[in-house]
C-alpha cells in the first residue's frame, strides 16, 4: 500500500516511523525495499553526493533533479523533497512557484527549515494543497549563522523555544516535523505535545521515528555524524571489491 501524507499522520502513537534520504533510483529502491515509509530527497545530497561543506550551496534545480530521479523509483514511501537555502524566506509567489516546480517532479510533500517564523508560510502552501514538513531544532541551512552544529534544548529558554516552534508549525498544517539534534528529554516532551508525528535525528529515541542519512547508515560516509551508527560497511566492502578486480586486470597484462 502507498504511504501517504495521511498515513504519515496515522502512525503517531501506533508505529515508529522509519525515514532515509535518497538521491537517486538505486538508494529510492534500497530504502523502499528495506521498509522505509519515508523518503526524503534532502539538500544533505550537497555534503554527501556533491562534495559541499555544507547544504547551502544546493540549488532548486538540484533538488529538482534528484527529487525526479527518487520518483522514477515509484516507491511505496511517501516521497518528501527539501525545499533549499534561501528559497522558502522569499516573497510567498516563488516559494509557491519552487514548491509547484518540486511537487511537479515527482515529490509528494516538501520540507522547510524553520519554526514559528515559517508557519505563515506553511500554512498558505497547505491552503495551496502542497503538504508541508516542518523541520525545527538544529537547521543545516543556518550553519554559516550559527557558526557550526550544535545540539539545541538544553536550556529551558531554549527548550520552551522549540515547543512553541513545533506547535506553530503543527497549527500551520505540516503532517510531520523533523526533529535535528534536539535534547532527548525535550524532543519527548515535544512529541507528547503534538498530534503528528515528531522525526528524530540525533534527538534521541522518544521520538514518533528516526531518520538517517542513507550513506551514514550503510557506511559510505567516511565520518558519519556520533548519532548514526552504520548498520553496514558498504564502504570497505566496495573498495575491497574495486581493489581486486583491479588486481585481476592488471594480472591479466
Amino acid at each position: 500500500m502507498k504511504t501517504t501524507t495521511k498515513t504519515i499522520r496515522q502512525a503517531k502513537g501506533r508505529s515508529p516511523l522509519v525515514c532515509l534520504t535518497a538521491y537517486d533510483v538505486i538508494t529510492a529502491r534500497l530504502a523502499d525495499q528495506g521498509g522505509a515509509d519515508l523518503l526524503l530527497v534532502g539538500d544533505s545530497v550537497g555534503n554527501t553526493v556533491l562534495g559541499f561543506e555544507s547544504t547551502v550551496p544546493v540549488t532548486l534545480d538540484m533538488i529538482a533533479h534528484h527529487t525526479a530521479a527518487v520518483a522514477r523509483a515509484k516507491p511505496r514511501a511517501l516521497v518528501v523533497a527539501d525545499v533549499p537555502f534561501g528559497v522558502a524566506h522569499a516573497d510567498f509567489s516563488p516559494v509557491l512557484a519552487a514548491c509547484v516546480r518540486l511537487m511537479q517532479c515527482g515529490a509528494e510533500a516538501v520540507k522547510i527549515e524553520g519554526g514559528a517564523a515559517m508557519a505563515p508560510v506553511i500554512a498558505r502552501l497547505v491552503a495551496a494543497g502542497i503538504p508541508v514538513c516542518g523541520h525545527i531544532g538544529l537547521q543545516p541551512q543556518q550553519v554559516l549563522q550559527l557558526g557550526g552544529y550544535k545540539k539545541f534544548g538544553g536550556q529551558a529558554a531554549e527548550a520552551k523555544i522549540l515547543l512553541e516552534d513545533a506547535k506553530a508549525v503543527e497549527a500551520a498544517g505540516a503532517f510531520a516535523i523533523v526533529g535535528e539534534m534536539i535534547d532527548p528529554t525535550v524532543a519527548g516532551e515535544i512529541s507528547s505535545a503534538l498530534q503528528v508525528p515528531l522525526i528524530g535525528i540525533g534527538s534521541g529515541k522518544n521520538c514518533d521515528g528516526q531518520i538517517l542519512v542513507i550513506h551514514d547508515l550503510l557506511g559510505l560516509t567516511e565520518k558519519p555524524p556520533p548519532f548514526a551508527k552504520p548498520q553496514a560497511e558498504l564502504g570497505g566492502l566496495a573498495i575491497r571489491a574495486i581493489g581486486e578486480w583491479a588486481a585481476t586486470v592488471r594480472g591479466a597484462q
